[in-house]
């Protein structure tokens, strides 16, 4: 039974009720009145489910702060101006219009589409599908545990659908895999069918004993556990100071471009004038770690005009944001600044590339030979000469813009017990020296993806 059918049954039974009132009082109607209000019944009964579809389909709000001026009322009375009799049937059947009613129409909704979901996948040629699962809480505090279903359909075109959030009281391992099971039973989804599990590194997800994925893999041994490339990002640039000093700054500097309407206006100015274009400055994805090179090219290609927009701000008084400029234009000052984003767009892009290749929501399983392909891209980068390029392009950008020359950093030689009686290698030149980090950064990248895929 449809949507439509639902509340036509429900308001037809309503109105036999209220014509039984009707015709104990006033007598029995004649046929031909009798007749006119069952059409108009029906051709009004379509109207609120089909508007409230129209708004949960569009995302939209349905009440605002008073019922009566939600988006849904002012939908209906729009509709009254094609619809006769509409307006009047409004005041006579408010009852179908309350939040309560609403409710049910959406609750109804997403069940048949769920329904829908959980038939395709059963209808396959090959009754095969993964599971993907991540958590977070809302605005009340309360763990919400998102969870989507991908499968193939008979055309090999993949599908990620979104099956609902769920409410869970414990976030540990044997939990979480508890209610995963659930909503596939729910869903009357075998288990023999799964194939895939997706969640995120935390340990009650990925645990090799207690977590989701090992609970879940003691049931259904095929179903094979991925981690997402956002983690493979996020040790990369760890193992790198001067990187994750670099990338906090961009941060910092796209938090003072968003809060900071005069910064904003200062840089849009001067980058206009010195390069003829005008680029946005963004804060970096605290979550989403290899979605960033878009603010890094940003800043790379406008190192000059965001140095000059940071000291006219930096000069413009005693105030907070005055301060907060002042210690960012000290910091890109720092030719390690220019190197430490140079190095993250060497790594950063190439991952960047795969985490399109491997999260689209169309690619299929021969998207994991790009993680080859990426693996190799990487180790041709190790060697003295690319480095060497990025050292070059790195001090040609200090020359241009007139910040501090690149400096030997002071290095401490290794305790005896470390190196007992072989001479300790101390480098003799800053190319030497950040050497060292750009391969620390290349060789953690290639044991990670070894390790997750």
């Amino acid at each position: 039974m449809s949507i439509l059918q639902y509340f036509k049954r429900k308001r037809t039974e309503e109105n036999e009720l209220i014509g039984d009132e009707e015709t104990t009082e006033q007598g029995e109607l004649g046929p031909s009145e009798t007749q006119t209000g069952d059409e108009e019944t029906t051709e009004q009964g379509e109207l609120g489910p089909s508007e409230t579809q129209f708004l949960a389909r569009q995302g939209t709000v349905i009440r605002g702060h008073e019922n009566t001026e939600g988006n849904f009322r002012q939908l209906l009375r729009l509709r009254s101006e094609d619809v006769e009799g509409l307006e009047s049937w409004i005041e006579r059947r408010s009852n179908f219009l309350s939040p309560q009613i609403q409710n049910e129409i959406l609750q109804i909704l997403s069940l048949n589409i769920v329904r829908e979901i959980a038939s395709a996948v059963r209808n396959l040629p090959t009754l095969q599908y993964s599971i993907i699962m991540d958590g977070t809480q809302d605005v009340a505090g309360v763990e919400q545990e998102s969870i989507c279903i991908r499968y193939v359909d008979h055309d090999v075109i993949p599908h990620e659908e979104f099956v609902g959030l769920y409410e869970v009281s414990s976030t540990t391992g044997e939990n979480l895999a508890r209610v995963a099971i659930d909503v596939l039973q729910r869903m009357n989804l075998p288990l023999s069918g799964l194939r895939g599990q997706m969640y995120d590194g935390a340990a009650n997800m990925s645990g090799k004993t207690g977590g989701v994925q090992a609970k879940i893999k003691e049931i259904q041994p095929l179903a094979l556990y991925v981690h997402c490339v956002n983690l493979v990002t996020k040790a990369a640039c760890s193992s790198s100071c001067v990187v994750m000093d670099a990338l906090s700054l961009v941060h910092k500097l796209g938090t003072l471009f968003n809060q900071s309407g005069k910064f904003k206006m200062v840089f849009k100015e001067i980058a206009k004038s010195e390069h003829g274009n005008i680029k946005t400055l963004k804060p970096l994805c605290p979550t989403r770690l290899v979605v960033r090179m878009t603010a890094i090219r940003a800043v790379l290609g406008l190192y000059e005009a965001v140095l000059l927009s940071l000291e006219e701000m930096a000069s413009s008084g005693y105030s907070e944001t005055t301060i907060t400029a002042r210690g960012l234009l000290e910091r890109f000052q720092k030719w390690t600044t220019v190197l430490g984003l140079l190095l993250a767009c060497e790594v950063i892009g190439e991952l960047e590339c795969l985490n399109y290749s491997l999260q689209t929501s169309t690619g299929t399983v021969m998207g994991m030979t790009a993680v080859d392909c990426v693996k190799s891209t990487l180790k041709a980068k190790r060697s003295d000469e690319m480095f060497h390029r990025i050292h070059t392009r790195a001090t040609e950008l200090v020359t241009s813009t007139g910040i501090e020359p690149i400096q030997m950093p002071h290095v401490r030689k290794p305790p005896k017990r470390f190196t007992g009686n072989a001479k300790a290698f101390v480098p003799a030149t800053t190319e030497e020296h950040y050497r060292i980090d750009f391969f620390k950064i290349l060789d953690t990248v290639d044991m990670q993806l070894t390790k997750r895929f």
